[in-house]
Order: C-alpha cells, then sequence, then structure tokens
C-alpha cells in the first residue's frame, strides 16, 4: 500500500481545523458544524487508506473541547478509539522534557546556559568545540552537534541481519553504556550554530534532570506534569491493556518505542490528556510556558525553536508554536495558536518514515 496518500490524508485533517480556525465565526454552532463534516471527510479518506488503523483528534477554542474519533482500534473489528485511548506520541514527549527543563529553570536549579559538564559525573573534554561547551539550551534546540542517537549504527550495517543485531544492542543499552559511548563524540562544530537533530540530546537531558531533582523521569513527569494537569492517560510505560496495536503504513505490526530513549520519545498519552497540557500550554501568563516558548535558535518570521517547541508565525497567519512525534508505528501532531487560544491535537498508530 502506498504510504503518500495516507500521509496526504492525514496532513488534510490537520488544515482542515487550521482553516477552520481561521473562520471569524469559529465557536458558532454553523462552524462547528462545518467542521465535524470537512473533519469526518477528511477523515474518512484516511481510514480508508488505512482501515487498519484508529486516528483521534482533540480541538481546544477557548476553553471549549471538542474530540473526532475514527477507525479501529483492534484490526478488524468495529471498535472505535475515544478520547482516552492511548497512543505513542513520539517527539511530543521532548516538550514534557523541555518543560521540566523549564520549571527548573524558573525555580533556580540551574540555568540554560549552564555547561551540561556541570551536571555529569566523568570528565568529558570532548563536549566542546574551540573552547565552547555544549550548553542545556543546545539540548533543547538540537543546536548540541550530539549525533542523532546513540548507540550510534555502524554504516557497515546494511543487511537484515545486522539490523536485527543493533535493535537487541539498542534494548540492552544502559545508561552506563550511554555515558561510555558519549566520551566518543566529536564535536565538529561550535554548539548553537548548526541544527543537527538529536534524541541522543534529550535522552542525556533527561538523565540531568534525574540528577538534579535526584527523581526519575516518570516521577519528575507525575510531579509537575501529569499529576497537577490531571492527566489520568499518561503513562511512562506502556499498557497493554489500554493502547493500541502500532502499524506501519502497510499494516505490518511495528514494535513500540524503547524505554531506554524515555525522554526523547516515550511517553504514552491520550487526546483528553494531551488538550488539557495544551490548555496549561496557552496560558503564557505562566513563567514556565513563557520561557518554553521563546525562541532560542532561529527567527520566529521564518523558523524557530524554543525548549523542544518549533514555532513559526508567517504573517498573515498567526504566531503557531508545534511539535510532531513519529515512531515506528505511530505519529502525532500538536499544535499551539496561544494568541487566539486554540490547539490541536492529532494522534494515529500507523507511521512511516516519512510521517512527519
Amino acid at each position: 500500500m502506498p504510504f503518500l496518500p495516507i500521509k496526504a490524508a492525514l496532513l488534510s485533517c490537520l488544515l482542515t481545523i487550521q482553516c477552520a480556525f481561521g473562520q471569524s465565526n469559529f465557536g458558532a454552532n454553523k462552524a462547528e458544524t462545518n467542521l465535524d463534516s470537512l473533519l469526518q471527510q477528511h477523515a474518512t479518506a484516511f481510514i480508508q487508506k488505512a482501515p487498519f488503523a484508529a486516528l483521534s483528534v482533540g480541538v481546544i477554542n477557548k476553553g471549549k473541547t471538542y474530540f473526532y474519533n475514527y477507525g479501529t482500534i483492534r484490526s478488524g473489528q468495529n471498535q472505535l478509539p475515544s478520547s482516552s485511548t492511548i497512543y505513542e506520541i513520539g517527539s511530543i514527549t521532548k516538550t514534557f522534557t523541555g518543560t521540566l527543563l523549564a520549571q527548573a529553570v524558573v525555580s533556580g536549579e540551574l540555568k540554560l546556559e549552564d555547561d551540561i559538564r556541570q551536571y555529569m559525573d566523568d570528565h568529558y573534554p570532548n563536549l566542546e568545540y574551540q573552547g565552547q561547551p555544549i550548553r542545556l539550551v543546545h539540548l533543547l534546540n538540537h543546536s548540541s552537534g550530539l549525533p542523532f542517537s546513540l548507540p550510534r549504527k555502524s554504516v557497515l550495517f546494511t543487511t537484515l541481519t545486522d539490523s536485527i543485531a543493533f535493535e537487541k544492542q539498542r534494548r540492552a543499552y544502559t545508561p552506563k553504556d550511554f555515558f561510555r559511548d558519549l566520551h566518543q563524540v566529536k564535536l565538529d562544530t561550535v554548539p548553537g550554530i548548526k541544527l543537527r537533530y538529536s534524541n541522543a540530546a534529550d535522552q542525556l537531558l533527561g538523565y540531568i534532570l534525574e540528577r538534579v531533582y535526584q527523581l526519575s523521569y516518570e516521577q519528575l513527569i507525575q510531579r509537575y506534569i501529569s499529576h497537577p494537569l490531571g492527566m489520568k492517560h499518561t503513562y511512562t510505560q506502556r499498557s497493554k491493556s489500554q493502547q493500541v496495536q502500532s502499524y506501519n503504513g502497510a499494516g505490518k505490526v511495528m514494535p513500540y518505542f524503547l524505554q531506554q530513549e524515555l525522554a526523547a520519545g516515550g511517553i504514552y498519552s491520550a487526546t483528553a490528556d494531551l488538550l488539557r497540557y495544551a490548555q496549561w500550554h496557552l496560558d503564557e501568563s505562566n513563567p514556565i510556558v513563557k520561557l518554553s516558548h521563546e525562541p532560542t535558535w532561529g527567527t520566529i518570521q521564518y523558523y524557530a525553536i524554543g525548549l523542544n517547541w518549533q514555532m513559526d508565525e508567517k504573517a498573515p497567519l498567526p504566531r503557531r508554536i508545534f511539535q510532531s512525534g513519529g515512531t515506528a508505528g505511530f505519529s502525532s501532531y500538536l499544535i499551539l495558536h496561544p494568541d487566539q487560544q486554540r490547539g490541536i491535537v492529532l494522534l494515529t498508530n500507523i507511521s512511516e518514515g516519512n510521517t512527519q
């Protein structure tokens, strides 16, 4: 099954909601009815491309929430997902990690410009370039120069047997292995300048936060985010009984995210919870939220990155704060328009290499 039509159908759902937001009377019954009708049309097109998949959409507009669910949570069965159906949210997890760092900065535990080596036990002279160290802020905007992930996959690994062996290595990977391999990293540019997407950076930040607070990442999420916001369907451990199966574009069952990379993409959540999270992030009078949304790299009129949030403000379009996620078998989108007090969440249990 070709994937691009599926991707196009998925993105059309997002565009439909964004266009509805552009209506001056959004929130009126007629506009809501138009959104319902258009979203039904595009979501149906998506499910026709992937009849084995589930699709859950949440919309918040000035405090009012709307939920839309399509497809099935069990392939071959007519069993709709709901606003509490749990999906992997992939790199949307990174915004949770960024929020935790913002919390630590606001409370005075650390500073964005701190050299990351202040919070590491061993000596890492390799984590600087021309005397310029990697700073905490660089871990959040993909300018640290760290590799995409650790362990690194050898360029010599080209066969299926190689891939299976590497996957076994990843699943047995420990924090001790991570910090050992970090000694082998060689930076090739001054941190803070060049974008290079890195899950390893957020993995490292997760370990740093655990050290600063003397709490596990799971405990930090519960203490500072999920419990205060009443997010009852958000977890860092997979629940087989509550979570939908994951697929690629051809309908093949895919593996779940590795717990070793938890801070980079391992949170599980539902549209109801993510709308609570979105509503909290729409309040920029909150100093933690405000700091999270401040650009730390780039120019917002074109493209910028905050604390693991992407953002732009391309006139005449409104300012947009957003993040997407893609794991082996899940895709997710979270888009905020703080100035209009609107947000969108889209979760599905299908993914491909070019989903995002």
